[in-house]
């Protein structure tokens, strides 16, 4: 790959040239990388809902054309100036949020909100020079959050990478870079349940069951999975006080005890779940971000120690409303961002949480295809049939 270096490389994207539409499969040049930025080699990329949003452009500033995508392992083929901490041949993972580790943020045992390097969805270009390093036929092509995952090759910030274990599986550690440490990280870094704790998950999307999952490592005992989705769920038939409602098959992998789908019932879903419970969870993490869940997952934790975690991104125009009481009655809101994982620092060690086999992903790979085949991805995640999809880039 050093021969590449400092060369315009041409190489295989899929871009999406308007909103809604089928990517299609393009030659790019990708301009070498600039200061403090990295080329990388992409070798497998997954779906994410995020990127879907983006692509149908609703409710959001449309940029196109665009590459899209951005959980992804690949390996550096060359820096730029000022680079220190990457060298071409690393396996690494890069990141839609970044650590530049000099900001206050950066800084504080705290929080994982870069001041330079938080996300930016409507920013196309990169930091340095607020120039693409896509191009066809001279015509600059947009990036998405400082990734572009969908080339085969991509300029990143160092800051937005994360460097892994060499011996670590492109395919398998690929999506820790969104969703997956995105949820789990919700629950072990944020909400934080204790063994033998009762925990509830509103959302059973990719990122609702990695929260799930951390719950399941957590140890809880029980772990009430809420979704208005009942497709997923198998025949198998769970009753509270005769309400006929299904198990999720999947979830329970996950660890997923009971399965609550709100519109099984003529009252709100947090009074349901108190009633459950004995007056109300221990744990809640809300994945949808859908404001009235997120009231119902507040609402829905126990008085005196109960806390709850905002995942999910919710309208611009949504206002969150509770009564004061809910406050003073001991019960705490939380938010997070990407798990509270700052990239580069902690990223690395959750890859060896899958090394010592202490955390389980193959479980969330539902589907894989050929990067020929990208428009698949898009048909599984828009018919609700997959978790995450892989994308091999070298087939």
């Amino acid at each position: 790959m050093s021969s590449t270096a400092g060369q315009v490389i041409r190489c295989k994207a899929a871009v999406a040239w308007e909103a809604g539409k089928p990517l299609v499969i393009e030659e790019v040049e990708v301009a070498p990388p600039q200061k403090m930025e990295v080329r990388l080699k992409i070798l497998y990329t997954a779906l994410c809902h995020t990127d879907v949003y983006f692509w149908e452009a609703k409710g959001q500033n449309p940029v196109f054309p665009r590459i899209l995508g951005h959980e992804a392992g690949g390996i550096v083929e060359s820096v730029g100036e000022g680079v220190t901490e990457l060298t071409p041949g690393d396996h690494v993972l890069p990141v839609f949020t970044g650590e530049c580790k000099e900001c206050a943020h950066c800084k504080s045992q705290e929080s994982n909100m870069c001041d330079l390097l938080r996300i930016n969805t409507d920013r196309g270009t990169m930091i340095h020079d607020g120039k693409s390093r896509f191009s066809i036929k001279g015509k600059p092509i947009y990036h998405f959050v400082g990734t572009s995952t969908f080339s085969e090759y991509t300029v990143v910030h160092e800051g937005c990478i994360a460097k892994i274990n060499p011996l670590a599986p492109l395919d398998k550690v690929c999506v820790l870079s969104c969703g997956i440490s995105t949820g789990f990280g919700a629950t072990v870094n944020v909400a934080k349940p204790t063994k033998g704790s009762t925990v509830a998950v509103f959302g059973l999307g990719a990122v609702g069951l990695a929260a799930a999952e951390g719950a399941r490592v957590s140890g809880a005992s029980r772990i009430i999975g809420v979704d208005l989705n009942s497709n997923r769920f198998d025949q198998g038939k769970w009753s509270y006080r005769g309400t006929r409602t299904v198990f999720a098959l999947l979830a329970k992998k996950f660890g997923v005890t009971e399965f609550v789908n709100p519109k099984d019932y003529n009252k709100p879903v947090q009074e349901v779940i108190a009633e459950m419970t004995g007056g109300g969870v221990d744990r809640s993490i809300e994945c949808t971000g859908n404001v009235d869940a997120m009231i119902s997952a507040f609402e829905c934790v126990h008085d005196g120690w109960g806390v709850a975690v905002l995942v999910g991104v919710p309208h611009k125009d949504a206002v969150f409303k509770t009564h004061p009481m809910n406050f003073l009655n001991e019960r705490t809101l939380k938010g997070t961002f990407f798990g509270n994982y700052k990239p580069r620092s902690d990223i690395p060690s959750v890859v060896e949480k899958y090394m010592n086999k202490e955390l389980e992903l193959d479980k969330f790979i539902t589907h894989q295809v050929s990067f020929s085949e990208i428009n698949k991805a898009f048909e599984y995640m828009l018919k609700g049939e997959s978790i995450r999809c892989v994308i091999s880039m070298e087939e």
